[in-house]
């Protein structure tokens, strides 16, 4: 009896199923596509994600160009009515470069080069706390005293105060209208001058896109 359940048992194993070599291989070729699949389509949200970035930026500066293109319209449309005498000295490359500034602007700007530029300062009211390189005075009697920007100009020019005879930003600040340089930039402040002879902070300038 041992003997004949011994070889039943061998005859049962010799029966059972192989392993189908065909569907290991089956298998492995799944997961592996599988995997490039799932690798492809995380490429593939890798780049769409990137793209919509790209356009966001893209987006971005779009816009501020062409907020920046609508606000040079509007100062221009200002100033296009506007003319000044500007006093400087003959050959301040600094002051030839603001007049530039102010006439891409629209306003038109003439050139005067007294032998003593203080006598003209005095005569229209800076202090001496105020003064920068030129002053250029409007025909309507507004002065503006150094590289103050064609922005503030005609922002000013639309709704003057009544104590105020016009703009000044004393020195000459790195980075400021005509006093540009490998893109450098210094913060610094448009000062209000007034009437009594006092003056007051207009605008406090942090950046060169500031002044556009």
């Amino acid at each position: 009896m041992v003997i004949l359940a011994t070889k039943f048992i061998r005859q049962f194993k010799s029966r059972e199923p192989k392993p189908n070599k065909l569907t290991k291989k089956s298998l492995r070729g799944g997961f592996m596509i599988l995997a490039a699949s799932t690798l492809f389509a995380c490429n593939q949200a890798d780049i769409k994600a990137n793209a919509n970035v790209d356009t966001s930026i893209d987006n971005v500066e779009n816009v501020n160009q062409s907020s920046t293109i609508n606000a040079k319209a509007l100062h221009s449309d200002l100033l296009k009515n506007v003319s000044a005498t500007v006093y400087k000295d003959v050959n301040c490359g600094c002051c030839k470069d603001w007049i530039e500034h102010v006439q891409n602007y629209g306003l038109t700007a003439t050139s005067q080069h007294p032998k003593d530029l203080s006598l003209f300062k005095d005569r229209y009211g800076v202090p001496t706390e105020m003064r920068s390189c030129h002053t250029a005075v409007t025909t309507d009697g507004y002065v503006f005293e150094g590289h103050v920007p064609a922005k503030y100009v005609a922002q000013f020019l639309a709704n003057p105060p009544a104590q105020a005879i016009g703009l000044a930003v004393p020195g000459m600040p790195m980075g400021s209208p005509g006093m540009e340089y490998q893109g450098q930039f210094a913060p610094y402040q448009i000062m209000q001058i007034n009437k009594d002879g006092t003056n007051q902070v207009y605008a406090d300038i942090e950046s060169a896109d500031q002044q556009l």
